[in-house]
């Protein structure tokens, strides 16, 4: 199970399991990155 991604400007987002972390993620991309959305599967690409 992938529960850990690094964003590229640095920050560093953890969950308790991939639902969590996907929407820790896509929490992150709208307050941070704005018009940067990813999907479930990109982001779990991603993940580690």
């Amino acid at each position: 199970m992938k529960k850990r991604l690094s964003c590229p400007c640095g920050e560093f987002i953890e969950g308790e399991n991939e639902d969590d972390l996907v929407e820790k993620a896509q929490a992150h991309l709208a307050e941070k990155h704005p018009g940067h959305e990813y999907s479930r599967e990109q982001i779990l690409f991603l993940a580690f």
